[in-house]
């Protein structure tokens, strides 16, 4: 096996063949080499500073940030989201998934507007969830509710 070590620019490569200790010819270089080592490792690697004066670029801290405002204000205005009759959340599911054949639940709660555990309740009666694959992750209808037509369907329906 070839080996390659490189040390302070001198450079070895060879095949290993017996077993070398080495060890530095103590002289001067070598001392203030290790002084200077030793200096380098007890140097502290931060220092701290006193300022003459109070630093006003930096961020103050706030109690609350304008996007929490902004985001506690949309939620009062929306209101907490109420359960509307089983057969509107179907519409409205359905006529989601008349445009596209795979949500995710979050984009199913924007739509329709309702709690997440309804929402899953509702999904699972009419749709199937798709954990693993191309679409994972995402909600779709079950073979009896969907009304989905081909290509070829389409051209018939037009050329009639």
């Amino acid at each position: 096996m070839d080996y390659g070590l490189t040390i302070y620019g001198i450079s070895l490569e060879g095949m290993v063949v017996h077993r070398a200790e080495c060890r530095p010819v103590v002289n001067d270089n070598y001392m203030k080499l290790k002084k200077l080592q030793h200096q380098a490792s007890t140097k502290p690697q931060r220092l701290s500073q006193q300022l003459e004066r109070a630093v006003t670029t930096i961020f103050k801290p706030v109690a609350n940030h304008d996007f929490n405002l902004e985001h506690d204000k949309k939620k009062k205005s929306e209101g907490k989201m109420v359960r509307a009759e089983r057969q509107v959340v179907l519409d409205m599911c359905f006529s989601a998934f008349e445009k596209h054949q795979y949500y995710n639940i979050k984009d199913l709660v924007d739509i329709t507007k309702q709690p997440v555990t309804y929402l899953k309740e509702v999904m699972r009666e009419i749709g199937t969830y798709n954990s693993k694959g191309a679409h994972k992750s995402t909600w779709e209808l079950k073979p009896e509710y969907r009304h989905y037509q081909s290509a070829e369907e389409e051209e018939e329906m037009q050329t009639a």
